[in-house]
């Protein structure tokens, strides 16, 4: 095992920030983690009370090598209080290198918008043992609610709660301080999906939906959206590799599922014949629904929804979201169990 060669300033200055944190080791524990912002910071990994904690020194260059290296003596000598100097940025930057490459594209933009429009602004800067609730509350939470964004105030509570947790993983913080904040927010008023809930007139759309003469793509996603029970957008982003004929099932991988864990839907007889009959549409691709500018790219919400305008279906009376509740409702009405339902 080769040994490990002591930093140098030379060698710390000519580091490169990469597409995720890495480490440049010094030796006795002591280490550089480079983070992809091109943050520097000076880490420590000892054992405190029999747990081994990983320990936050300072940044670089705001602390050179040789402050760092005497810094980490007295953290293991137990000289200096033991609390981080590390930043909230730093640990931002820390859980999106490690996390945000797990999530979908969208979803993974939207989660660096918060971080970069919300939460870097009003405590980037502040060392992690600086943070408190009422101050989280106080200089990021409230000035988004009064915005009037109340969803987005909650969303942003939401990934400060993932970045902490990821620091309490990491041993840079002790807990997750957002858990305090728990109804400090007004809640976010409930918007119902517009639904069919009478069966007569659940038959009839049924029955238009077969008759859409619109692409192959939106006639069948149509057609199959009311007998799965799925998310439109679940059902958009389908792929053929994902349906089993011989069994009968579709697998949603874990990274499609709003839950993220895999999500089995069994398949009528119907909805397997429908999808068979598409296949000589879409089949030479990888979508079963691929949109008309781009076989790479799903059709939209929109095209659903536009759907159900043509065949005279009001935006108040159903919308491709509205599937859900109605067969969830309808379902319950019938003394179905609601475990299977929910699941």
């Amino acid at each position: 095992m080769r040994p490990i060669l002591p930093l140098t300033e030379l060698k710390i200055r000519n580091s490169q920030a990469k597409d995720k944190p890495y480490k440049i080791f010094d030796g006795n524990g002591l280490y550089l983690e480079v983070f992809p912002g091109g943050a520097k910071s000076w880490r420590v990994d000892l054992t405190l009370n029999g747990k081994r904690r990983r320990l936050s020194l300072g940044r670089w260059p705001g602390m050179s090598l040789k402050e760092a290296r005497t810094a980490a003596v007295k953290r293991r000598s137990g000289e200096v209080e033991k609390k981080s100097e590390m930043t909230v940025n730093e640990l931002c930057e820390s859980w999106m290198a490690v996390h945000l490459s797990r999530m979908r594209e969208k979803e993974a933009a939207r989660m660096r918008h918060y971080v970069k429009e919300y939460i870097a602004p009003a405590i980037g800067e502040l060392p992690l043992d600086k943070l408190t609730p009422p101050l989280i509350l106080r200089k990021v939470l409230r000035p988004v609610e009064a915005l009037g964004y109340l969803e987005s105030a909650h969303r942003v509570k939401n990934v400060m709660s993932q970045i902490l947790r990821h620091g309490v993983g990491e041993g840079f913080v002790e807990r997750d301080c957002t858990l305090d904040l728990r109804g400090s927010l007004a809640p976010v008023a409930v918007t119902h999906r517009a639904a069919i809930l009478d069966p007569k007139i659940i038959g009839r759309l049924l029955l238009d939906l077969r008759e859409y003469k619109g692409t192959p793509s939106v006639a069948y996603a149509l057609r199959i959206l009311p007998y799965v029970f799925t998310r439109p957008g679940e059902l958009r982003r389908a792929e053929w590799s994902e349906i089993d004929f011989d069994e009968r099932i579709w697998r949603i991988p874990a990274m499609k599922m709003k839950m993220r864990s895999q999500h089995l839907v069994p398949l009528s007889d119907q909805v397997a014949g429908w999808m068979l009959e598409l296949r000589e549409h879409t089949g030479w691709g990888r979508l079963l629904f691929p949109g008309a500018r781009s076989i790479d790219k799903p059709i939209s919400d929109m095209a659903i929804n536009a759907g159900l305008r043509y065949l005279g279906y009001a935006r108040d009376q159903i919308t491709g979201h509205g599937f859900r509740a109605m067969a969830s409702t309808l379902l319950n009405e019938r003394g179905y169990n609601s475990d299977w339902i929910e699941r």
